[in-house]
């Protein structure tokens, strides 16, 4: 099982608390966790990848042990700690402004 933490408008859409956990078959990336995410709950697709594009959302940001992979590309193989469980994938809604 991986656990997902979602930022706060997509928890309140999916009706779920701050964490979730999603069951991932084969390699743990993020594209893997995000088809997980949207299997569980349908509600959510679109909203984390683009339909046309099927890249992330230019407002969300994706987070491993700390690490920003939000740029290291959808099909990269996520550390070992988050593909366990022990630590979270974290999917965190970006601020814009001045």
């Amino acid at each position: 099982m991986v656990r997902v933490e979602l930022p706060f408008h997509l928890r309140q859409l999916a009706r779920v608390d701050r964490e979730v956990a999603v069951t991932v078959a084969g390699a743990v990336t993020p594209r893997s966790v995000v088809g997980a995410i949207e299997l569980r709950y349908p509600m959510l697709r679109g909203t984390i990848l683009d339909y046309s594009t099927n890249q992330r959302r230019p407002y969300l940001r994706f987070f491993a042990c700390e690490e920003d992979v939000s740029f290291a590309g959808m099909d990269v193989t996520l550390p070992d700690a988050v593909a366990s469980g022990r630590e979270p994938f974290l999917i965190v809604g970006a601020l814009a402004g001045g």
